[in-house]
């Protein structure tokens, strides 16, 4: 059986601010590093073989800090880059709730029909996060690994994995420095309890 630790980065100040970062590549904050610190110290008796991350600044941070001690190099995944936000960048979520009332509330209940204006489609992130998870799972048949990926995309390999319906990705968009178990047995995956 192989276990996936799917862990989303610590904070940041555009995570803080309630802003959109995409696949912006921003520093962990102060509450940031908190948050991964005591991630690492949940996690600290997980027998994790492999780090794989996001490319951008906040996941790797994150992944560097996991990795700590354990003699696991993280790996940069650059098909697990974060949804391409385009326009929407660094816009505060209330803004565009406001400003795009209908937008932000297709986007709430059929995320998979949005594209952000001169961004990336839903359908074209799942399918290239999709790849890379396909090619995680032949690598690793069994034992622990670790999968740093910021929100929305965290959103996206959980229901991957799962094979279950996209949540509410504007409340998932500043959801950081959390972790979840995921058990992959053969071709499906159950949540466990962490």
């Amino acid at each position: 059986m192989l276990r996936i630790i799917l862990v989303r980065p610590g904070s940041t100040q555009f995570d803080e601010q309630g802003r959109i970062k995409g696949s912006l590549s921003i520093p962990l904050s102060t509450v940031g590093r908190g948050q991964v610190d005591k991630a690492v110290g949940e996690l600290s008796a997980e027998d994790i073989e492999a780090v794989y991350c996001s490319p951008c600044e906040s996941a790797r941070q994150t992944a560097d800090l996991l990795a700590g001690e354990r003699r696991v190099k993280p790996k940069v995944i650059e098909k697990l880059s974060n949804l391409d936000h385009g326009l929407w960048h660094g816009k505060l979520i209330a803004d565009v709730r406001r400003q795009q009332p209908r937008v932000y509330k297709s986007c709430r209940e059929h995320p998979e029909e949005v594209c952000p204006p001169e961004g990336e489609s839903m359908c074209e992130a799942r399918s290239r996060v999709g790849k890379a998870l396909s090619r995680i799972l032949r690598r690793h048949k069994e034992g622990t690994l670790a999968l740093v990926v910021p929100e929305p995309m965290a959103s996206v390999v959980r229901c991957i994995l799962l094979q279950s319906d996209l949540p509410d990705l504007w409340k998932a968009e500043c959801d950081t420095g959390s972790w979840e178990l995921i058990e992959v047995i053969s071709d499906t995956a159950l949540v466990g309890a962490r």
